[in-house]
Formats: structure tokens, C-alpha cells, sequence
């Protein structure tokens, strides 16, 4: 029969279980799973920013894009800000009612609306598409451009809940700001333009 040594012996050595040997079992764990950690944050990011990931915000009255486009209420009707401000905003209890004094006024949601109204108490709508701080925004010179509301929020007409359609991260900006006319390349590439 042979010993306890004898049985070691026979043993095939791997590197991790070798005493002394600079890579334990523990530090390929941990190793193993910080590349777990790093390929899945990065799987999450890819689908965040195609907005597959995005889940719309509960909104205090059920509201439908797809409703209002039907009915051909243009997206600068309710959000003219976009015009004459850095913000598109969200239209006043006072622009709702007034289509909805007359307009689906037995609806339920358009109760509750006229009910804010009557209260003369704003609606909090929770925002859909929101630009850390750190950055500055304008829809102005976008809709200058040319540049129609679906080309960042997607089919929003479409949408009886609006959800963020893409993470409208730095990448995602520069890749569509590269994509315009040479002469303006290098301007629409200035960090100042959007971190002021």
C-alpha cells in the first residue's frame, strides 16, 4: 500500500494550489469575477444605450403621444418651449384645457386633469429625457437644423407611454454630430459647445 506522500505525488500541480506561487485560488476568484462585473456593466451600457433598458417614468395622469399625434397635434403645439428656450417644457394645465374643456372632457384621465385645473395646482410630470447638469442642451439650434423630434426620441407618436428611446450619452451626440456637413464637423466637436 502506498503512503499519504505517494498519493500527493501522483497529483497533476496547478498553478493556483502551487505553495508560494504568486497567483492564489483567491486572487483568480476575485480576478474571475471583476471580469464578470466588467463584461456585464458593459452589456448593460450597450442596451441602455439603444434605450432598450430604459423604463418610462410613472406619470401622475395616464397620457398618450400616440392619442395626441392621431389627432395631428403637432409636438411644438404642447412642447413650444423648444422654440424660444433651452428646454422643449412641458405644456400648463391651462394649454391642456384647452383642447380638453371640450375635447374627451368625459375621459377619465382628462377628469382628473380638469380637476388640477380646477384646483389651479400644476401637474408634476416626471421627465422622460433628462441631460446631467454638467451639460448644456438647447433644442433651438437642433430644430434650426432641421433635426425632427423623432431622430432623438424615436416614434414618440406612436408611444401610449413614453419611455426614453436611447441613452443620449457624449458618445451618442458626437457620433450624430460627426455625421453633419464638414464645415461644421469641427465646431459641432468643441467640448464648450455643450460643457459651458
Amino acid at each position: 500500500m502506498g503512503t499519504r506522500k505517494d498519493h500527493q505525488s501522483l497529483r497533476v500541480p496547478q498553478p493556483w494550489m502551487v505553495e508560494g506561487n504568486s497567483v492564489s485560488r483567491q486572487r483568480l476568484i476575485i480576478i474571475a469575477l471583476v471580469a464578470i462585473v466588467l463584461l456585464g456593466s458593459g452589456a448593460y451600457m450597450r442596451i441602455n444605450r439603444t434605450g432598450l433598458a430604459s423604463a418610462a417614468p410613472d406619470q401622475p395622469i395616464p397620457f398618450s403621444h400616440r392619442v395626441h399625434a392621431q389627432a395631428s397635434v403637432q409636438c411644438l403645439f404642447c412642447h413650444s418651449s423648444a422654440l424660444r428656450s433651452d428646454v422643449a417644457g412641458i405644456p400648463s394645465v391651462q394649454k391642456c384645457m384647452g383642447c380638453h374643456q371640450t375635447i374627451a372632457a368625459d375621459r377619465e384621465p382628462v377628469k382628473v386633469l380638469a380637476d388640477y385645473w380646477q384646483r389651479q395646482e400644476p401637474i408634476h410630470w416626471q421627465p422622460v429625457n433628462m441631460m446631467p447638469d454638467f451639460v448644456f442642451f438647447s433644442h433651438q439650434p437642433h430644430l434650426g437644423a432641421g433635426v425632427s423630434c423623432e431622430t432623438c426620441h424615436g416614434n414618440i407618436g406612436q408611444m401610449d407611454v413614453a419611455r426614453q428611446q436611447t441613452n443620449m450619452d457624449m458618445g451618442w451626440c458626437l457620433d450624430c454630430h460627426s455625421k453633419q456637413p464638414k464645415e461644421k464637423t469641427d465646431r459641432l466637436a468643441d467640448c464648450l459647445l455643450c460643457h459651458k
